[in-house]
Parts: C-alpha cells; sequence; structure tokens
C-alpha cells in the first residue's frame, strides 16, 4: 500500500496539472458514472492529502476522496489521451495531460462534513504543516501497545506504511516491541523530526530514502527499482551496521523487521 509521502506527491503533482482548469470528469469502468457526470466540465480547485487520503477539489464545493489501497494507482497521459485499457474508475483529462485511476479502494464524492470526519479520526501527517506531533504522543505515552504497532495505527499517526515504520525503529535503535509508555518524550521527537525529513525527501524524489549516505553501500536494495533499507525486506540478511540477521515476525497481521543487536532491548 502507499504511504503517506505518495499520496502528497500526487496531490501536489494533480494540483500543478489540473488546478484553475474546467476538467472533463468520466468513468469508462462506469462505477463512478454518476458521480463523474456530476464533476464533469467543472473547475478543478485543488488537491489534499491527509496520510494515506487524497482529496480533490471541485468549483462548488464538491469534493472527491479517493484510497488507494493495496492496488489503486493513477496513470498519466499526455492529450489526447488514449482509449481506457483495462478497468479505469475515474478519468480526468485537462488542457494538456489527463490521469486515469485503476483500482482504488475508495472514490467518492464526499461533503465538507465528510472531509471533517475523516480528518477528526486520524492522527497527525508528518507531512502536513497543520500537524500537531502532540497529539500522536498523548495516545503514544499512555499505550501498552507495541510502539510498531502503533506507528502503524492512523488514528495515532496517519501516512506511516510497513516501510517507514521499520526503517524509523531501527535509525532509532528501538526495539519494536518496547511499549508505547515506555518511551521518552524526547525519542518520540526525535523520531517525528526524523520521520518529517525522511517523508519530505520522500514527496521530492518520489521515492523512498530511508538508509544515512554513510551506510548507503554493500548488499543491494530488495529489488532492483528501489534504494537500500536497513531492515526493511531484509530478513536473514546481515545487518548493514552489525551483521547480525535481520528478523521477521507478523504484527497485527503485518510483517515486521528489525535488527535483534541495533535494536536491543535496554
Amino acid at each position: 500500500m502507499p504511504e503517506g509521502h505518495t499520496l502528497h506527491r500526487l496531490a501536489r503533482d494533480h494540483k500543478k496539472r489540473f488546478a484553475g482548469q474546467q476538467v472533463s470528469v468520466t468513468s469508462p469502468q462506469g462505477r463512478f458514472a454518476v458521480e463523474a457526470a456530476r464533476l464533469d466540465g467543472r473547475e478543478f480547485v485543488g488537491a489534499q492529502a491527509w496520510g494515506k487520503h487524497l482529496v480533490h477539489e471541485y468549483a462548488g464545493g464538491l469534493l472527491v476522496h479517493v484510497h488507494l489501497g493495496l492496488y489503486g494507482a493513477f496513470t498519466d497521459h499526455p492529450v489526447p489521451l488514449p482509449d481506457p485499457v483495462g478497468q479505469v474508475r475515474m478519468r480526468i483529462v485537462g488542457a494538456h495531460t489527463g490521469t486515469d485511476l485503476r483500482g482504488p479502494t475508495a472514490c467518492e464524492i464526499y461533503s465538507a462534513a465528510d472531509l471533517s470526519a475523516l480528518t477528526d479520526r486520524l492522527g497527525p501527517d508528518p507531512l502536513r504543516r497543520d500537524a500537531d506531533p502532540a497529539r500522536a504522543w498523548a495516545r503514544i505515552s499512555r499505550s501498552g501497545q507495541p510502539i510498531a504497532q502503533l506507528l502503524m495505527d492512523q488514528k495515532v499517526l496517519a501516512g506511516v506504511g510497513n516501510v517507514y515504520r521499520a526503517e524509523l525503529l531501527f535509525r532509532h535503535r528501538i526495539p519494536p516491541m518496547t511499549p508505547g509508555r515506555e518511551l521518552s518524550e524526547a525519542q518520540w521527537k526525535a523520531m517525528w523530526d526524523d520521520l518529517v525529513a525522511l517523508m519530505r525527501i520522500g514527496v521530492r524524489k518520489g521515492r523512498m530514502h530511508v538508509v544515512r549516505p554513510e551506510d548507503d553501500h554493500g548488499a543491494p536494495s530488495y529489488a532492483p527499482d528501489r534504494p537500500r533499507t536497513y531492515v526493511y525486506r531484509r530478513a536473514g540478511e546481515p545487518c548493514r551496521i552489525c551483521g547480525t540477521p535481520v528478523m521477521l515476525a507478523e504484527l497485527a497481521a503485518r510483517k515486521l523487521y528489525w535488527c535483534p543487536s541495533c535494536q536491543a532491548a535496554g
């Protein structure tokens, strides 16, 4: 599932491509046809992201909420667009470019009240300027759940997925099963500041960069088109810092990676 930096990059790109234009909106697949008809020909006002949620704004106060889920993706084309291929839920066409949305978990018209309800139940998003890390700390500092589980809870922190979770904990040498209430506020502040910086890099570059420059050597990444990671998807391989085999477990139905030496308790 795309992590928060991907949605913020999409919001930035869609705003750049379409804002201020009257756009064509259709649903070649048909599942969004009624809603698309309400949007077609309206001005595209802007786009924002909250965690893993993308929201488009149209003239007249109409909003479109998109959650990509595991399989959703946007594909861009120059005008004139080719005939739709596959199950295109929503097609947006502006003056010079268009984009096709396939396979989202959600693509729906939202009201202002719907958006308010969504943002109220999300934790702070490290990529938003209005984010308040104290809100996340208030929940973490009272919780007996493992910090690795709390970081993935979108009600605690919006936008963090499995990669940022594993790499952030490694970078700060925190055992993933540490109860949230055993972290210090100084540790949390350092983690938050680091997460803000890492996710901003992700938005700027369009891909994650989580390994510090001095450690960015040795074994290749887990996939040819991905940057190196410290522990994510490196189970059984030697830690880049100490050489201890990276561990793998399952936590709340998600894979968890860590170094038992660098992230040892105490």
